[in-house]
């Protein structure tokens, strides 16, 4: 069995923060609130509120690359069903990079639209797809 690996303070920090972000939004009830229905995104999240990292991956999304990993750009399918319906290939994923991380990590941006570098909407996870924030511009 292996060894039990614990959160780095950063990764946790980010969690507590983006759980913040969500509730509070929940709690406001403003245009951000969570809605039913299973397509809905609870929270939206201002880019500047973003790790470093997060910001820097949505500009090389925008620049239209290059990216650091081979998985970077490829479709993403929505299968949690936890963004709104749209044509397999709308989405695609992009990593951001987690500091001291040996692997991909668990955040990403998740961006949907037709041209790739000029995304009609973005979301952003610190949990490998168990939620999303969508990125306010």
């Amino acid at each position: 069995m292996g060894a039990l690996r614990l959160p780095s303070p950063r990764q946790s920090f980010e969690k507590l923060a983006l759980a913040l972000i969500v509730t509070g939004s929940l709690l406001c009830g403003g245009p951000s609130a969570a809605r039913s229905g299973a397509q809905d995104v609870a929270a939206t999240v201002e880019l500047s509120a973003l790790p470093p990292e997060a910001r820097k991956t949505e500009e090389t999304i925008r620049r239209g690359g290059p990216f650091p990993y081979s998985k970077d750009g490829s479709v993403f399918a929505n299968r949690e069903r936890l963004l709104p319906a749209n044509p397999r290939g709308y989405y695609r994923e992009y990593t951001v990079k987690t500091p001291g991380a040996q692997n991909r990590g668990a955040r990403r941006i998740v961006c949907g639209g037709r041209q790739p570098a000029s995304p009609e909407t973005c979301y952003y996870t610190s949990d490998h797809y168990a939620s999303f924030a969508r990125i306010a511009q």
